[in-house]
């Protein structure tokens, strides 16, 4: 069994940052491909990025390209996503998850463990 652990969340304003961390434990964390998704009031959980086992090979929904960085440290059992230049439409509850996949997920249903999530809201 693994158990995923947010924390960073927080209220910020228009234009600051964010550094969120998923703890893993369990397990062990190279076995995981991990990923952070989010999901807003009233809307669908969406992906937010991903990472391989190695960290080698990320993926980016579009609408963080750029203003978004994920990563994970093998060595603390640790994936953090960075957010810089956050906006209102940021505001959401984000969830790490982690998929046996190892490789980057194709998609959602390919995660076997989620977190309980962290809030981030973004004021204007």
């Amino acid at each position: 069994q693994v158990q995923l652990v947010e924390s960073g969340g927080g209220m910020v304003q228009a234009g600051g940052s964010l550094r969120l961390s998923c703890a893993h434990s369990g397990r062990p964390f190279t076995r995981y491909a991990m990923g952070w998704f989010r999901q807003a009031p009233g809307k669908q959980r969406e992906t937010v990025a991903a990472i391989d086992w190695s960290g080698q090979s990320t993926f980016y929904a579009p609408f963080v390209k750029g203003r978004f960085t994920i990563s994970r440290d093998n060595a603390k059992n640790t994936a953090s996503l960075q957010m810089n230049s956050l906006n209102a439409e940021d505001t959401a509850v984000y969830y790490c998850a982690a998929s046996s996949k190892r490789v980057v997920p194709a998609g959602e249903r390919e995660y076997d463990y989620w977190g309980q999530g962290t809030q981030v809201i973004v004021s204007s």
